[in-house]
């Protein structure tokens, strides 16, 4: 058996990307309990201002492809561009659904927002050249390091976006280890309690919400370095609840659980199912049950853990001075 590296180290750079998205999701759903059923749309925030930032400008022509900006920024000041973008369109989006609408409302604005979102960008081809999107986005220290051939741009680029998550998994284990990361594990668990404490509520779901955006403009950047393309068809809403469902596979509020997440359901289950041997006489039929196939394995797994794989772990601590219905409370806000 060949094996062959060029697709290893891709499958490998797309898992380093998912544990990005989910570590970013899961601090604002696992943490702090926010629904954004639209966390797809600030991926493609991410992408496509870092795209448009690495380009030079458009220049119209035969193929009449235009868009934005067209900066020609070097990395990483394009990935810089593009979390700004995400964690930006985070704070719009917040101050719409945090500041007076609380979870099933929240998830309707994000839904919504998606849905314009998406509208708007397949059909103004000033902004991101419309429905066929933007390509020939440069590959990070191409030019730097001479020109790379593929298998050595992929090693490289597997290294650069391994250490960039490295720091993100630190900021994600400092948040949720914090004081801060335990009032949003409070708010999510009840925030009118939170908020007779004297906490602001809004100001934390804001951050979180904005932080949590910022990591998916990130993961839409090392999209598109990567693939060096993005278009509508790429962000869909099939692609928040591939995210959602790593994140709860692999267990709310347990970043060590989102990289559990994010090797079984975006890595192991979809590209397994790619191997399943065809029907005598139904050669299609396998991959048109595919999805089916990955949904049931999704629902086989929580199932047999409804809690995830690894669920986060509850702080116990002994406050003999604290009543005992008040005591996870002042656990969480540290009281």
């Amino acid at each position: 058996m060949v094996i062959d590296w060029l697709y290893v180290v891709s499958i490998a750079v797309y898992f380093v990307i998912y544990n990005v998205l989910g570590w970013g999701l899961n601090i604002q759903f696992g943490i702090a309990g926010l629904l954004n059923f639209t966390y797809i749309t600030f991926v493609a925030a991410g992408a496509y201002f870092a795209g448009v930032a690495a380009l030079p400008p458009a220049r119209g022509g035969i193929s009449q492809t235009t868009y934005i900006l067209g900066w020609n920024l070097p990395f990483p000041m394009d990935m810089a561009v593009g979390a700004a973008a995400a964690g930006l369109l985070g704070v719009l989006v917040g101050f719409v659904a945090l500041r007076k609408l609380r979870s099933d409302y929240q998830a309707i604005v994000t839904v919504s927002v998606g849905a314009v979102a998406f509208v708007i960008v397949s059909n103004n081809r000033s902004l991101f050249n419309g429905s066929d999107g933007i390509q020939g986005v440069p590959r990070p220290l191409d030019k730097a390091l001479g020109g790379l051939d593929d298998q050595t741009f992929q090693y490289v680029f597997l290294a650069l976006i391994t250490a960039i998550a490295l720091v993100l998994w630190w900021i994600a284990y400092r948040v949720h280890r914090s004081p801060y990361g335990r009032i949003l594990r409070a708010i999510r668990d009840d925030e009118d309690a939170v908020a007779s404490l004297g906490k602001n509520v809004y100001r934390y779901k804001m951050s979180a919400f904005v932080l949590g955006s910022v990591y998916a403009g990130i993961g839409g950047a090392m999209f598109i370095e990567f693939i060096g393309t993005w278009n509508p068809s790429g962000w869909g809403s099939a692609e928040t609840f591939l995210i959602f469902s790593a994140v709860i596979v692999g267990g709310r509020g347990n970043n060590l659980g989102v990289v559990v997440g994010a090797l079984l359901i975006p890595i192991l289950f979809t590209e397994a199912t790619r191997y399943i041997p065809a029907i005598p006489g139904q050669p299609n039929l396998i991959s048109s049950l595919r999805g089916l196939i990955i949904g049931v394995l999704v629902i086989g797994t929580m199932w047999w853990r409804p809690q995830g794989i690894l669920p986060e772990r509850r702080r116990r601590f002994t406050l003999p001075l604290v009543p005992t219905a008040s005591r996870a409370l002042a656990e969480e806000v540290g009281a």
